[in-house]
Protein backbone atom coordinates (compact mmCIF):
# COMPACT_ATOMS: atom_id res chain seq x y z
CA UNK A 1 0.00 0.00 0.00
CA UNK A 2 1.04 3.55 -0.73
CA UNK A 3 0.95 6.76 1.52
CA UNK A 4 -2.54 6.91 3.78
CA UNK A 5 -3.44 10.55 2.99
CA UNK A 6 -6.89 12.22 4.64
CA UNK A 7 -9.01 14.56 2.52
CA UNK A 8 -10.35 17.30 4.28
CA UNK A 9 -13.04 19.57 2.67
CA UNK A 10 -16.18 21.59 3.21
CA UNK A 11 -16.28 23.71 5.92
CA UNK A 12 -18.03 26.62 7.64
CA UNK A 13 -17.06 29.63 5.39
CA UNK A 14 -18.97 30.96 2.19
CA UNK A 15 -16.20 29.01 0.17
CA UNK A 16 -17.40 25.50 1.44
CA UNK A 17 -18.73 24.47 -2.28
CA UNK A 18 -15.40 25.10 -4.01
CA UNK A 19 -13.81 22.69 -1.47
CA UNK A 20 -16.32 20.26 -2.63
CA UNK A 21 -15.09 20.73 -6.25
CA UNK A 22 -10.95 21.27 -5.17
CA UNK A 23 -11.49 17.53 -2.97
CA UNK A 24 -13.04 15.86 -5.94
CA UNK A 25 -10.68 16.28 -8.57
CA UNK A 26 -7.85 16.10 -6.37
CA UNK A 27 -9.58 12.49 -5.04
CA UNK A 28 -9.88 11.45 -8.71
CA UNK A 29 -6.46 12.64 -9.41
CA UNK A 30 -4.48 11.01 -7.16
CA UNK A 31 -2.67 7.45 -8.03
CA UNK A 32 -4.34 4.84 -6.04
CA UNK A 33 -0.88 2.59 -6.39
CA UNK A 34 0.93 5.62 -4.17
CA UNK A 35 -1.99 6.63 -1.84
CA UNK A 36 -5.09 5.48 0.13
CA UNK A 37 -7.34 8.24 0.59
CA UNK A 38 -9.61 9.08 3.60
CA UNK A 39 -11.97 11.84 3.01
CA UNK A 40 -13.62 13.63 5.44
CA UNK A 41 -16.73 16.46 4.98
CA UNK A 42 -17.27 18.97 7.33
CA UNK A 43 -20.52 20.21 7.52
CA UNK A 44 -21.12 24.32 7.11
CA UNK A 45 -22.52 23.56 11.17
CA UNK A 46 -18.65 21.78 11.62
CA UNK A 47 -20.07 18.49 11.73
CA UNK A 48 -16.99 16.09 10.77
CA UNK A 49 -18.13 13.13 8.09
CA UNK A 50 -15.47 10.49 7.64
CA UNK A 51 -15.74 8.38 4.59
CA UNK A 52 -17.93 10.86 2.89
CA UNK A 53 -16.96 10.98 -0.90
CA UNK A 54 -16.81 14.30 -2.78
CA UNK A 55 -17.26 12.73 -6.16
CA UNK A 56 -20.71 11.45 -4.88
CA UNK A 57 -21.25 15.12 -3.98
CA UNK A 58 -20.27 16.67 -6.87
CA UNK A 59 -22.08 13.69 -9.41
CA UNK A 60 -25.41 14.52 -6.98
CA UNK A 61 -24.69 17.89 -8.38
CA UNK A 62 -25.79 18.88 -4.48
CA UNK A 63 -22.50 20.80 -3.44
CA UNK A 64 -23.59 20.60 -0.12
CA UNK A 65 -22.00 18.50 2.95
CA UNK A 66 -24.94 17.29 4.61
CA UNK A 67 -25.14 16.27 8.52
CA UNK A 68 -25.31 12.31 9.02
CA UNK A 69 -28.95 12.63 10.00
CA UNK A 70 -29.93 14.00 6.93
CA UNK A 71 -27.65 11.86 4.31
CA UNK A 72 -30.26 9.13 4.39
CA UNK A 73 -28.24 6.25 4.86
CA UNK A 74 -25.40 4.88 7.32
CA UNK A 75 -21.77 5.69 7.03
CA UNK A 76 -19.82 2.72 8.53
CA UNK A 77 -16.77 4.47 9.22
CA UNK A 78 -16.52 3.35 12.65
CA UNK A 79 -15.92 7.13 14.04
CA UNK A 80 -18.55 9.12 12.86
CA UNK A 81 -20.21 10.08 15.96
CA UNK A 82 -17.63 10.65 17.54
CA UNK A 83 -16.51 14.36 17.94
CA UNK A 84 -13.35 15.47 15.77
CA UNK A 85 -11.15 15.57 18.80
CA UNK A 86 -11.27 11.89 19.39
CA UNK A 87 -10.85 11.57 15.42
CA UNK A 88 -7.90 13.68 14.80
CA UNK A 89 -6.73 11.39 17.83
CA UNK A 90 -7.29 8.21 15.43
CA UNK A 91 -5.73 9.88 12.11
CA UNK A 92 -2.66 10.16 14.05
CA UNK A 93 -2.52 6.19 13.63
CA UNK A 94 -3.96 5.96 10.66
CA UNK A 95 -2.89 8.49 8.22
CA UNK A 96 0.36 9.66 7.07
CA UNK A 97 -0.74 13.24 6.02
CA UNK A 98 -3.80 15.66 5.58
CA UNK A 99 -4.57 17.57 2.46
CA UNK A 100 -6.59 20.06 4.17
CA UNK A 101 -8.62 21.56 0.96
CA UNK A 102 -10.79 24.27 2.91
CA UNK A 103 -10.99 27.43 1.39
CA UNK A 104 -11.69 30.38 3.42
CA UNK A 105 -12.02 31.04 7.16
CA UNK A 106 -12.58 28.28 9.86
CA UNK A 107 -9.86 26.41 7.44
CA UNK A 108 -7.11 28.59 5.41
CA UNK A 109 -6.76 31.07 7.83
CA UNK A 110 -4.38 28.59 10.31
CA UNK A 111 -7.49 27.06 12.42
CA UNK A 112 -7.58 23.75 11.03
CA UNK A 113 -3.65 24.16 10.60
CA UNK A 114 -3.37 24.37 14.45
CA UNK A 115 -5.67 21.21 15.36
CA UNK A 116 -3.20 19.44 13.20
CA UNK A 117 -0.25 20.95 14.62
CA UNK A 118 -1.57 20.15 18.04
CA UNK A 119 -2.60 16.74 17.05
CA UNK A 120 1.21 16.61 15.44
CA UNK A 121 -0.42 15.39 12.07
CA UNK A 122 1.90 16.79 8.96
CA UNK A 123 -0.30 18.52 6.11
CA UNK A 124 0.02 19.90 2.48
CA UNK A 125 0.12 23.66 2.84
CA UNK A 126 1.05 26.93 4.93
CA UNK A 127 1.52 26.70 9.00
CA UNK A 128 -0.50 28.78 11.30
CA UNK A 129 1.32 32.02 11.09
CA UNK A 130 0.93 32.30 6.97
CA UNK A 131 -2.50 30.70 7.10
CA UNK A 132 -3.63 33.04 9.04
CA UNK A 133 -1.70 36.31 7.64
CA UNK A 134 -2.51 35.21 4.19
CA UNK A 135 -6.15 35.25 5.05
CA UNK A 136 -6.34 38.72 6.56
CA UNK A 137 -6.30 41.34 3.23
CA UNK A 138 -5.68 44.03 6.13
CA UNK A 139 -2.47 42.06 7.48
CA UNK A 140 -1.73 41.19 4.43
CA UNK A 141 -1.45 44.32 2.64
CA UNK A 142 1.04 45.98 5.88
CA UNK A 143 3.85 42.72 5.98
CA UNK A 144 3.51 43.64 2.09
CA UNK A 145 4.10 46.86 2.88
CA UNK A 146 6.89 46.47 5.41
CA UNK A 147 8.86 43.58 2.97
CA UNK A 148 8.98 46.98 0.41
CA UNK A 149 6.61 44.85 -2.09
CA UNK A 150 4.47 47.42 -4.11
CA UNK A 151 0.42 47.37 -2.63
CA UNK A 152 -2.30 49.63 -3.93
CA UNK A 153 -3.69 52.09 -1.50
CA UNK A 154 -6.46 50.97 1.02
CA UNK A 155 -8.55 51.41 3.91
CA UNK A 156 -9.50 49.23 6.83
CA UNK A 157 -12.18 49.82 9.24
CA UNK A 158 -13.90 47.44 12.03
CA UNK A 159 -17.46 46.93 11.20
CA UNK A 160 -18.51 48.94 14.46
CA UNK A 161 -16.69 51.73 12.64
CA UNK A 162 -18.44 51.70 9.95
CA UNK A 163 -22.10 51.30 11.19
CA UNK A 164 -21.40 53.80 14.35
CA UNK A 165 -20.45 56.55 12.16
CA UNK A 166 -21.52 55.68 8.52
CA UNK A 167 -21.11 59.05 7.09
CA UNK A 168 -17.76 59.78 8.85
CA UNK A 169 -16.35 56.79 7.29
CA UNK A 170 -17.61 57.30 3.82
CA UNK A 171 -16.50 60.69 3.57
CA UNK A 172 -12.78 59.35 4.25
CA UNK A 173 -13.02 56.63 1.99
CA UNK A 174 -14.01 59.28 -0.40
CA UNK A 175 -11.95 61.68 0.35
CA UNK A 176 -8.38 59.04 0.35
CA UNK A 177 -9.73 56.73 -2.42
CA UNK A 178 -12.56 58.26 -4.38
CA UNK A 179 -14.82 56.06 -6.67
CA UNK A 180 -14.75 53.38 -8.16
CA UNK A 181 -13.83 51.52 -5.01
CA UNK A 182 -13.79 47.58 -4.13
CA UNK A 183 -14.94 46.91 -0.93
CA UNK A 184 -14.36 43.15 0.72
CA UNK A 185 -14.10 41.13 3.77
CA UNK A 186 -10.73 41.11 5.42
CA UNK A 187 -10.84 37.28 6.04
CA UNK A 188 -12.63 35.56 2.81
CA UNK A 189 -11.63 34.35 -0.24
CA UNK A 190 -12.96 33.48 -4.18
CA UNK A 191 -13.89 36.89 -4.15
CA UNK A 192 -17.40 36.23 -1.82
CA UNK A 193 -18.44 39.49 -0.41
CA UNK A 194 -16.69 41.83 -2.82
CA UNK A 195 -18.62 44.53 -4.39
CA UNK A 196 -17.79 47.43 -6.53
CA UNK A 197 -18.90 50.92 -5.30
CA UNK A 198 -19.21 53.81 -7.85
CA UNK A 199 -21.14 56.13 -5.85
CA UNK A 200 -22.20 56.91 -1.81
CA UNK A 201 -25.24 54.75 -2.09
CA UNK A 202 -23.31 51.63 -3.67
CA UNK A 203 -20.59 52.08 -1.09
CA UNK A 204 -23.10 51.64 1.71
CA UNK A 205 -24.57 48.85 -0.15
CA UNK A 206 -21.09 47.44 -0.34
CA UNK A 207 -19.72 47.78 3.12
CA UNK A 208 -22.97 46.58 4.56
CA UNK A 209 -22.67 43.39 1.91
CA UNK A 210 -18.88 43.02 3.30
CA UNK A 211 -20.04 43.16 6.78
CA UNK A 212 -21.80 40.03 6.30
CA UNK A 213 -19.18 38.12 5.94
CA UNK A 214 -16.21 39.66 8.17
CA UNK A 215 -15.89 42.32 11.20
CA UNK A 216 -13.12 43.85 9.34
CA UNK A 217 -13.71 45.29 5.86
CA UNK A 218 -10.91 46.52 3.80
CA UNK A 219 -11.51 49.03 1.27
CA UNK A 220 -9.28 49.25 -1.77
CA UNK A 221 -8.82 52.06 -4.72
CA UNK A 222 -9.75 50.91 -8.39
CA UNK A 223 -6.94 50.14 -9.75
CA UNK A 224 -7.20 50.09 -13.97
CA UNK A 225 -4.79 47.64 -15.54
CA UNK A 226 -4.57 43.47 -16.55
CA UNK A 227 -5.30 41.03 -13.57
CA UNK A 228 -1.96 38.61 -13.35
CA UNK A 229 -1.47 35.32 -11.41
CA UNK A 230 1.38 33.42 -10.36
CA UNK A 231 1.47 30.04 -8.67
CA UNK A 232 4.45 29.06 -6.40
CA UNK A 233 5.79 26.16 -4.86
CA UNK A 234 8.04 25.17 -2.26
CA UNK A 235 9.39 25.17 1.33
CA UNK A 236 12.56 27.23 1.71
CA UNK A 237 13.69 27.35 -2.05
CA UNK A 238 9.96 28.37 -4.06
CA UNK A 239 9.62 28.69 -7.21
CA UNK A 240 7.42 30.77 -9.43
CA UNK A 241 5.01 29.57 -12.40
CA UNK A 242 4.68 31.28 -15.33
CA UNK A 243 2.30 33.69 -14.74
CA UNK A 244 -1.50 33.59 -15.99
CA UNK A 245 -3.87 36.39 -16.82
CA UNK A 246 -7.17 36.52 -16.60
CA UNK A 247 -9.65 38.59 -18.97
CA UNK A 248 -13.36 38.48 -17.10
CA UNK A 249 -16.70 39.43 -19.13
CA UNK A 250 -17.83 40.35 -16.12
CA UNK A 251 -17.83 44.26 -14.51
CA UNK A 252 -14.76 42.09 -11.96
CA UNK A 253 -13.64 38.99 -11.01
CA UNK A 254 -16.56 38.02 -8.64
CA UNK A 255 -17.57 34.95 -7.37
CA UNK A 256 -20.04 34.46 -10.50
CA UNK A 257 -17.82 35.15 -12.88
CA UNK A 258 -15.27 32.39 -11.25
CA UNK A 259 -17.70 29.66 -10.80
CA UNK A 260 -20.99 30.25 -12.04
CA UNK A 261 -20.89 32.08 -15.53
CA UNK A 262 -17.60 30.38 -16.70
CA UNK A 263 -17.09 32.98 -19.09
CA UNK A 264 -13.79 34.62 -18.21
CA UNK A 265 -10.90 33.88 -20.42
CA UNK A 266 -8.05 32.83 -18.82
CA UNK A 267 -4.47 33.31 -20.63
CA UNK A 268 -1.61 30.90 -19.37
CA UNK A 269 1.08 31.91 -20.12
CA UNK A 270 0.17 35.56 -19.89
CA UNK A 271 0.85 37.58 -22.89
CA UNK A 272 4.08 39.74 -21.12
CA UNK A 273 7.56 40.33 -21.80
CA UNK A 274 10.20 38.20 -20.71
CA UNK A 275 11.52 40.99 -18.43
CA UNK A 276 7.67 41.42 -16.93
CA UNK A 277 7.08 37.52 -16.33
CA UNK A 278 10.86 37.62 -14.44
CA UNK A 279 9.84 40.82 -12.43
CA UNK A 280 5.98 38.95 -11.57
CA UNK A 281 7.72 35.73 -10.23
CA UNK A 282 10.40 37.21 -8.30
CA UNK A 283 7.62 39.01 -6.42
CA UNK A 284 5.31 35.78 -6.26
CA UNK A 285 8.04 34.02 -4.64
CA UNK A 286 8.87 37.51 -2.02
CA UNK A 287 5.33 37.10 -1.35
CA UNK A 288 5.16 33.61 -0.38
CA UNK A 289 8.46 34.21 1.72
CA UNK A 290 6.57 37.30 3.39
CA UNK A 291 4.71 35.55 5.14
CA UNK A 292 6.88 32.50 5.72
CA UNK A 293 4.41 30.58 3.59
CA UNK A 294 4.93 26.72 2.98
CA UNK A 295 4.23 23.99 0.38
CA UNK A 296 1.68 26.25 -2.17
CA UNK A 297 0.38 29.74 -2.81
CA UNK A 298 -1.21 31.81 -5.74
CA UNK A 299 -0.15 35.44 -6.00
CA UNK A 300 -2.53 37.85 -7.81
CA UNK A 301 -1.25 40.74 -9.31
CA UNK A 302 -2.57 43.78 -11.22
CA UNK A 303 -0.39 45.58 -14.18
CA UNK A 304 -1.46 48.89 -14.22
CA UNK A 305 -2.23 50.35 -17.80
CA UNK A 306 -1.00 53.53 -17.08
CA UNK A 307 3.00 52.31 -16.90
CA UNK A 308 3.27 48.80 -16.90
CA UNK A 309 3.90 48.87 -12.82
CA UNK A 310 3.30 45.69 -10.87
CA UNK A 311 1.01 46.26 -7.89
CA UNK A 312 0.44 42.92 -5.53
CA UNK A 313 -2.97 42.14 -4.66
CA UNK A 314 -3.07 39.26 -2.56
CA UNK A 315 -2.37 35.96 -2.09
CA UNK A 316 -4.04 32.69 -1.20
CA UNK A 317 -2.50 30.03 0.53
CA UNK A 318 -4.79 27.68 -0.29
CA UNK A 319 -5.95 28.37 -4.13
CA UNK A 320 -8.83 26.41 -5.60
CA UNK A 321 -7.44 22.99 -6.79
CA UNK A 322 -9.65 21.85 -9.34
CA UNK A 323 -7.95 20.61 -12.86
CA UNK A 324 -9.31 23.95 -14.51
CA UNK A 325 -8.21 26.10 -11.53
CA UNK A 326 -5.64 29.26 -12.27
CA UNK A 327 -3.05 27.62 -9.75
CA UNK A 328 -2.90 24.12 -11.30
CA UNK A 329 -3.17 25.17 -15.06
CA UNK A 330 -0.11 27.66 -14.29
CA UNK A 331 1.78 25.05 -13.48
CA UNK A 332 0.91 22.55 -16.02
CA UNK A 333 1.83 25.24 -18.52
CA UNK A 334 4.77 25.43 -16.78
CA UNK A 335 5.75 21.81 -16.87
CA UNK A 336 4.00 19.92 -13.88
CA UNK A 337 0.79 18.40 -14.93
CA UNK A 338 -2.05 17.99 -12.07
CA UNK A 339 -1.27 14.25 -10.57
CA UNK A 340 2.84 15.30 -10.50
CA UNK A 341 2.22 18.62 -8.50
CA UNK A 342 -0.13 16.46 -5.83
CA UNK A 343 2.99 14.37 -5.18
CA UNK A 344 5.35 17.25 -5.10
CA UNK A 345 3.19 18.89 -2.38
CA UNK A 346 3.08 15.15 -0.16
CA UNK A 347 6.63 15.37 -0.84
CA UNK A 348 6.84 19.07 0.79
CA UNK A 349 4.64 18.66 3.50
CA UNK A 350 6.73 16.02 4.73
CA UNK A 351 9.90 17.32 4.40
CA UNK A 352 8.44 20.59 6.35
CA UNK A 353 7.37 18.31 9.05
CA UNK A 354 10.59 16.31 9.54
CA UNK A 355 11.93 19.68 9.43
CA UNK A 356 9.96 20.28 12.51
CA UNK A 357 10.36 17.67 14.29
CA UNK A 358 13.77 18.69 15.03
CA UNK A 359 13.04 21.70 17.18
CA UNK A 360 13.73 20.88 20.53
CA UNK A 361 10.41 21.31 22.72
CA UNK A 362 12.34 20.68 26.32
CA UNK A 363 14.17 23.45 27.66
CA UNK A 364 17.02 21.06 28.96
Amino acid sequence: MGRKLALIYGGQSGEHEVSVLSAASVKAALDRSKFEVLPIGITRDGQWIPGLSPQSLVQSKDLQVKPISEQGAENDYSLVSNPAGVLLGRLKEEVDLVFPLLHGPMGEDGSIQGLLELAGIPYIGGGILASAVGMDKALMKKVFQMEGLPVGDYLVYLRREWRESPQEVAEEIEEKLGYPCFVKPANMGSSVGISKARCREELQSAMEKAAMYDRKLVIEAFLEGREVECSVLGNDRPRASLPGEIVSNADFYDYEAKYVLNQSKLLIPAPLTPEKTKEIQNLAVKAFKAIDCSGLARVDFFVLDRDERVVVNEINTMPGFTQISMFTKMWEATGIPYQRLLEELVDLALERYAEKKEIKMTWN
